[in-house]
């Protein structure tokens, strides 16, 4: 195989590779709450459920799978909002599902999200002024 050959080769399979790894996540949005985290629905009223880090999430009705979602950890990106600059680039994260946003005491920002995000874990990926954003996850 000539050397050529193998370049475009190699391109095509690294661009291919990048185009498999982002079509496995789907596409939703996120809104975000704050305190009293208390998580009834998951782990009830055990607090040491909670990730240390404050990353954490309540499971909308898309991704709850009646109850499933419980301790599922997804990483999650925003991809857009609807003003301007305010997804962090190139900021991924990584959440635990601790509740179900429906029964959340916390209410959240913004209903029928995909998820609700603690405050920590919104604004280390967007503008924590926002009410909600457009955002890409996958399960990890």
């Amino acid at each position: 195989m000539s050397k050529v050959r193998l370049l475009n080769f190699s391109h095509g399979l690294i661009l291919s590779t990048l185009f498999i790894h982002y079509s496995l996540a789907d596409v939703g949005t996120a809104a975000q709450y704050g305190p009293p985290f208390l998580p009834t629905t998951c782990f009830g009223r055990d607090a040491s459920q909670f990730p240390s880090s404050n990353m954490f999430a309540a499971a909308g009705e898309g991704i709850w799978d009646n109850g499933a979602a419980c301790g599922r950890q997804y990483q999650v990106r925003c991809i857009s909002a609807a003003a301007p600059r305010t997804c962090v680039p190139g900021q991924t994260i990584q959440i635990k599902i601790v509740d179900r946003a429906q029964s959340s005491v916390s209410r959240p920002s913004l209903g029928g999200t995909s998820m609700v995000l603690s405050v920590t874990a919104f604004q280390a990926i967007a503008n924590v002024s926002a009410s909600f954003i457009n955002i890409e996850f996958q399960q990890v």
